[in-house]
């Protein structure tokens, strides 16, 4: 059996999953399937990727009954998935040929973390790997530049954490951002390298519609429960602090719905959030954002420098299970 399962789901994607397999299946790491699960596409997207499964043995294709959605054809192919390592890719980018052998890599080198995330600009704050716990995790979100803003096809992930986490919230475009907050505050990540995989725009995109907004909306509320939770990696001043820099985020972008005339989406964003006045006061909004936050830094306050760049241990020494 592989190792590794790379997943594409797939919604009418006809004009674009052919290219997405094939840059999966030039990876220069070989000890993979690929799994595609089609979510009952109308356009011919199930005949394209029949045509690949016919000339390589290493895809599975699924086609659903019927529609389950974006997140919940996710969730299902963590139900069909065998491998100790998950893999997701958008059935709409490109996969680069070192990715997958540099994300397995630097996962299994550390065992704790319950998956690897990749950008796709540079992590600021110090050179990859950074193995973040839960506070770091949470600190680079609320008080530095943001890490919870990356898709699902950023990750790779332990098979067993995916599913001890429950999987991904059905919460529309902004599910992925819901998850993180959740995920993160309950087991390590390891940040590898940007720039894994290339990223498509195109009209087509489920984000860019105006239900999208309304979900990004209600999912920036999250943002200021997962620090009243219980589960909050975050204490005293440090959580102080984020609920400022929270609260400035959720006012900033009610302003800027206001200033565009999108007063509904306003309303619906601070109602999401349930964030009162005596929060504002006792928080006052502040914008915080420190690029050091939620880095590796070594005892002298300089950062880490990550063993598989290390001459002494040499390129290798990341690779062990």
């Amino acid at each position: 059996m592989s190792s590794l399962t790379v997943v594409i789901n797939s919604f009418n994607r006809g004009k674009y999953i052919g290219p997405a397999i094939e840059s999966v299946l030039n990876s220069s790491f070989g000890d993979f399937e690929l799994l595609v699960l089609d979510d009952a596409s109308t356009d011919g997207t199930v005949e394209v990727a029949r045509s690949f499964a016919a000339r390589d043995k290493r895809i599975r294709l699924f086609v659903n009954e019927r529609n389950l959605g974006q997140f919940g054809n996710r969730n299902r192919a963590i139900e069909l998935v065998e491998t100790p390592y998950l893999k997701y890719h958008d059935s709409d980018d490109l996969m680069y040929p070192h990715c997958l052998d540099t994300m397995m890599r630097l996962l299994r080198a550390e065992p704790e973390a319950g998956f690897a995330l990749t950008a796709g600009w540079a992590w600021p704050g110090g050179p990859c790997p950074m193995l973040l716990t839960p506070r770091m995790s949470y600190q680079r979100e609320f008080l530095g530049q943001g890490m919870f803003y990356c898709g699902t096809s950023g990750a790779l992930f332990r098979t067993d954490v995916l599913r001890k986490l429950g999987g991904f919230p059905d919460r529309g475009v902004a599910s992925d951002y819901c998850f993180w907050l959740k995920a993160c505050a309950m087991t390590p990540v390891v940040l590898v390298p940007a720039d894994l995989f290339w990223y498509r725009m195109h009209p087509s995109q489920e984000f860019q519609s105006e239900r999208a907004a309304r979900d990004y909306a209600v999912g920036q509320g999250d943002s200021w429960r997962a620090l009243l939770a219980k589960e909050c990696p975050l204490e005293g001043d440090e959580l102080s602090q984020a609920k400022q820099s929270c609260a400035f985020r959720l006012l900033r972008s009610s302003w800027r719905d206001l200033r565009a005339g999108r007063f509904r989406l306003a309303k619906l964003r601070l109602a999401s959030a349930g964030i009162r006045l005596r929060d504002l006061i006792r928080y006052p909004p502040r914008r915080i954002q420190d690029s050091r936050a939620g880095s590796p830094l070594g005892a002298d306050g300089d950062y880490v420098l990550p063993p598989w760049l290390r001459k002494e241990t040499g390129p290798g020494a990341a690779i062990d299970d």
